[in-house]
This record gives C-alpha cells, structure tokens and sequence, in this order.
C-alpha cells in the first residue's frame, strides 16, 4: 500500500549572503492592491525595530559571508532613526534600499550619496513601481505614486546611483512588455537603464490560498530562503514574505537559528512559480 501523504520540499540554507532587516512591519505611507502585508486601519503604526537590536544581529553575522543587507519594511525609510541605522549596516555590507521612493527628494538623494562617500560600500536602491501607465500605477499603488516614483528615480540618478526597478506584473501583461514600456520612460527622463535595472515579479494573490506550483520542478537557487534570512522585531524569520508569520520562524537571533525552510504555504508557491528571487538581487547578472 502507498501513502498519499504529501510532503512538502524542505529548501535548506547555503550561506547567509543576504540579510534583511524589517525596520517596521506596518508602517508605510501607501496602500498597494498587491501588498502581502495586512495594514491595521490606522497609518500610525510603531512598531519600528530597535537599534541595538539591529546591532547585536550584524555583530552575530560578522562570521557570515554577506553579500547585501536590505532594509526593508513596510516602508523602511519611515523609520526615524532611518540615518544611523543605514550607516550602522555600511560598516559591514553593501547596502539595499527597498523602497516606494517617496522619501527620496532631492536633498535626500544627495545627502544619501555624502554617506555613502563615507563608506567602502555601495548603496543600492530598489524602487517600487508598479506600472509605465501613471493611471493603472496610481490605480495599483495610490493616488501620486507614479509622479513620486519618477522623481525618486530622477534624484538619484541625478547623484549617479543606479537603481533598480521592482516590478509586480500586476496585470499579466508579461516581462517583455513590462520592459519595453519602462525603457520607453527610462529614456524619457533621462535614465541610462539597462536589463539588470528591472526587476520583474510575479503577482502574489492573498485573496487566492491555493498552492498550484510544480513542486517536482523547483529552481531552488533561485528562492530567497537558499542565500537569506530576515529580522524583525521578534526574531529570525525565513524571507520577507514570512517575516512575522509562525510558519517562518528560524529563532530568536542570529546566533542560533534553524537552516531549514519548508515550503508548505502559498507565499512559497509564488516564489516557485517566480523563478527569479522576488526579493533579493541576482548580482551575477552584473559581472563582466
């Protein structure tokens, strides 16, 4: 007799080269369609994670090898010690900016590339924006967000950053067309962009809790639990999607925590499916 059970894969952590940091879980100044993230009713969050703890994990993870860290959220740079914290990682790593751009004016991108002067590292900016359509962008991501991610995008590569575009396929209309149109405007405004500056993601439906993906099939180099694990304000979780969610939980820090991930939930099915990391950079597409 054969058992019918199904076991789900387990993905086991290869080395820690990218650590994320949840700066705050709730706090954020938009309301995206397609945001995993399930926002209390007030936009007065504070939950922002504590310095010290930031601390205490990168002097945990000296021993690891580190490609990046990403500050992450929510909207990370809402976090009011957004400054210290983002030198604090500049002592140990490249650093990643995972943001919706409304903070970055010009004054901000300029002060952003004094302080990266200051460090042997590089800041890295991966930016949300959702659609070439400034209509179905604000549609998606709220009202002015494709204006505000424009200017972002202008501001920092007025101070010679390269950032990168992260993109939710919200509309299934397919990467090629998703690329073409953002080049259109990339040329536009004067943005020397290149392949490796799209990041194109592919939708996650929280209203839709089926697992459809081809388990027998899994890429999984290409899951951000392989190179990555998160800290939040409770502990160590497996990757952004799981932060905060039992099914994630690694240990209390980094000095102990489990290497092993079960992909059992749907957030893993659309990171199968994905086929690329959905939040970390693929930075061998940059080598020459």
């Amino acid at each position: 007799m054969t058992s019918t059970i199904w076991q789900a894969p387990v993905c086991e952590l290869d080395e820690l080269n990218n650590l994320f940091i949840e700066l705050t879980a709730k706090n954020c100044n938009n309301r995206c369609k397609h945001c995993y993230i399930d926002f209390p009713l007030t936009k007065n969050v504070k939950d922002f994670i504590q310095i010290d703890l930031i601390k205490d994990a990168l002097n945990a993870a000296s021993c690891e090898k580190l490609q990046c860290i990403y500050l992450t959220g929510a909207e990370p740079m809402t976090h009011p010690d957004f400054n210290s914290i983002l030198r604090l990682c500049l002592k140990y790593s490249n650093v990643c900016i995972c943001t919706n751009g409304s903070f970055i004016n010009e004054k901000k991108a300029r002060f952003l590339k004094r302080v990266q002067s200051e460090s042997n590292f590089e800041i890295i900016f991966q930016l949300s924006i959702d659609h070439y359509n400034e209509v179905k962008c604000d549609d998606i991501r709220g009202r002015g967000a494709y204006r505000i991610a424009i200017s972002a995008i202008k501001n920092l590569v007025k101070y010679d950053f390269n950032p990168i575009l992260a993109i939710t396929d919200y509309y299934q209309e397919g990467r090629e067309v998703l690329i073409n149109e953002f080049m259109n405007i990339a040329h536009k405004i004067g943005f020397p962009a290149e392949l490796s500056n799209f990041k194109i993601n592919k939708y996650y439906d929280k209203n839709n809790k089926d697992i459809p993906a081809d388990y027998d099939h899994i890429l999984m180099d290409k899951l951000d639990c392989k190179n990555g694990r998160v800290l939040t304000t409770k502990g160590i979780y497996t990757c952004p999607f799981l932060a905060n969610d039992h099914r994630g939980r690694c240990g209390a820090d980094l000095s102990n925590y489990s290497k092993k991930n079960i992909l059992e939930t749907d957030f893993c099915s659309t990171c199968i499916q994905n086929k690329n990391k959905i939040f970390a950079i693929d930075f061998s597409q940059f080598l020459v």
